[in-house]
């Protein structure tokens, strides 16, 4: 498959399927075929190999020959499939994982090429799987993750050791999306100084820049490009197949078939991405040119509990701090926080043990009865426990401010900073970063662990269903043994908001907990699962 003019591959299922768990319809995936085939496209990469098993996953996560076999592939288009680098470094060994993924030569498959995604630190594993692979008859590629953090030397190094090996293109990826051609033709001169073979390029578009670096990287010499319908793909996607293709027609000198693949687009990519919603914005282009993981951004854009500012902030957190710590493959950034046996310092009795409590939330129920709720705590002298940065009332009168989502604790680190009163907290299960920013606030220590299916409360942590931070304050107030739990400011979200639903269940989770005082609202609530009283008869 080697050619003087560039070699298209697309890889939209494998890519995409970061959005649907790789569960790709039979008829979408009938009408992708015949578009590629139509559109002149050499290469079709139909999903990864992965190793384990875990959650859902459509067949595309796996591709198995004998799935495969069920496609009807048009004739004339390769195809191809990815492996992690990390599956080779398991307790199976590289042998053992590729005997496992690849029972069968390539001859007797459909599969002709296999890629290899790897880290820096994974190449010695993949030169090991590309031999093997080789053996059995598989073209092979080895796609080099987050090229923009490797020198000159390191560059050179792969190229040396793949000119010792069987492997067919070398390519790199700009997994950060914060390259610029510039950028792309440098890389490019690093290989060529011990590489001969093929080059191909993986671009991502933070900045808008994917076709340009992938036109660039063309311009170089590079003659392998990946690109996907509508770009579809991990955050800002990637190069779109359908301006690249005819960006190629001028190299190639043979005019692609469209009509296929704008229909494709028209009847089941157009309304895929209004769905899952990939494609550039600022914040992938801030993401990008700050050397940030992109799926960090896809994690706060797919939580409706993060507004502009508080993904504004976080971005200029891990812009000084560093965005390429954190991991968002399989699990949220929060919930790998939480992992492990929950553990803490502090025990909620000394605050709440058989005091009033009162809950403050960020409804306007809060504002718009504010001289109400101050008279009643002015009166009946509860503790105030105001959730993250709610601040609609006179800071005097709160006594404690509580927080338990990592993400939200760095969009708010220098409000916490800034305000008066202690900060209830896992601290001693946070990340050092964030515990290092909250170094001038006093924290409470009250630890957390995740337990779907419901609540318990013990006297330094507790286990909640989920991260809100009504599930932790509720599980706070409780361990502490409040003899009352108020709430204010918990109006509930617009009909159709699924932040209703979530609501709703850890409320009906905490009603079954066995928790002997249940909160009640005093501010209007559309909660179903909150018993409600009125502010006003309050005496």
């Amino acid at each position: 498959m080697n050619h003087k003019v560039p070699t298209i591959l697309d890889c939209t299922l494998r890519d995409g399927g970061y959005y649907n768990a790789w569960n790709f319809p039979s008829d979408l995936v009938a009408d992708y075929l015949a578009a590629m085939k139509a559109g002149r496209v050499d290469v079709v990469e139909l999903g990864f190999r992965f190793l384990a098993n875990r959650g859902f996953k459509g067949a595309y996560a796996y591709t198995t020959d004998e799935f495969l076999n069920e496609l009807d592939i048009p004739d004339g288009l390769a195809i191809g499939v990815m492996i992690n680098g990390a599956d080779l470094c398991t307790e199976l060994g590289v042998e053992g994982a590729l005997e496992t993924l690849f029972p069968r030569p390539s001859a007797e498959t459909c599969v002709r090429l296999v890629r290899l995604a790897c880290h820096y630190h994974e190449l010695p594993q993949a030169f090991e799987a590309s031999q093997w692979l080789a053996d059995r008859g598989y073209q092979v590629g080895i796609n080099l993750m987050q090229i923009s953090d490797r020198s000159r030397e390191e560059i050179e190094s792969l190229g040396r050791a793949a000119s010792e090996s069987p492997v067919g293109v070398l390519y790199f990826a700009d997994s950060m999306g914060g390259m610029t051609p510039s950028d792309v033709a440098r890389v490019v001169e690093w290989f060529r100084g011990s590489w001969s073979g093929e080059l191909g390029i993986h671009t991502h578009d933070n900045m808008g820049l994917a076709l340009s670096n992938t036109l660039r990287a063309v311009e170089e010499g590079v003659t392998w490009l990946d690109s996907t319908v509508t770009g579809m793909g991990r955050g800002p996607g990637n190069a779109r197949t359908e301006e690249l293709l005819i960006e190629a027609a001028s190299l190639t000198g043979k005019a692609p078939n469209l009509v296929p693949l704008m229909k494709l687009i028209r009847q089941h990519f157009g309304p895929l991405k209004i769905r899952h919603g990939w494609g550039t914005n600022p914040y992938y282009f801030l993401a990008g040119k700050y050397g940030i993981h992109p799926t960090y951004i896809q994690e706060m854009l797919g939580d409706a509990r993060y507004d502009e500012e508080d993904i504004l902030a976080v971005i200029e957190h891990l812009r000084t701090e560093g965005g390429k710590k954190f991991s968002f493959d399989n699990l949220s950034a929060a919930q790998h926080y939480y992992r492990g046996t929950p553990h803490g310092r502090w025990s909620p009795a000394e605050a709440f043990e058989g005091r009033e409590v009162l809950i403050l939330g960020a409804g306007d129920g809060v504002r718009s009865h504010r001289p109400a709720l101050e008279s009643l705590i002015r009166r009946r002298r509860p503790v105030v426990l105001a959730l993250n940065t709610q601040s609609s009332i006179d800071q005097s009168l709160i006594d404690y401010r509580i927080a338990c989502h990592p993400v939200r604790l760095l969009a708010d680190v220098d409000h916490h900073i800034e305000l008066p009163q202690p900060l209830i907290t896992p601290a001693s299960m946070l990340p050092e970063s964030i515990r290092a920013d909250l170094d001038r606030k006093e924290l409470l220590d009250f630890g957390l662990g995740l337990e779907k299916d419901g609540f318990e409360f013990h006297d330094t942590y507790c286990l909640a269903p989920n991260l809100l931070v009504l599930s932790y304050a509720l599980a706070a107030v409780t361990a502490g043994r409040a003899a009352r739990v108020m709430m204010a400011g918990f109006d509930g979200y617009a009909p159709g908001d699924t932040r209703n639903a979530e609501m709703e269940a850890m409320l009906s989770a905490f009603s079954r907990s066995g928790a002997e005082v249940q909160p009640v609202s005093i501010t209007p609530t559309r909660y179903k699962n909150l018993s409600s009283l009125s502010l006003y008869a309050i005496r």
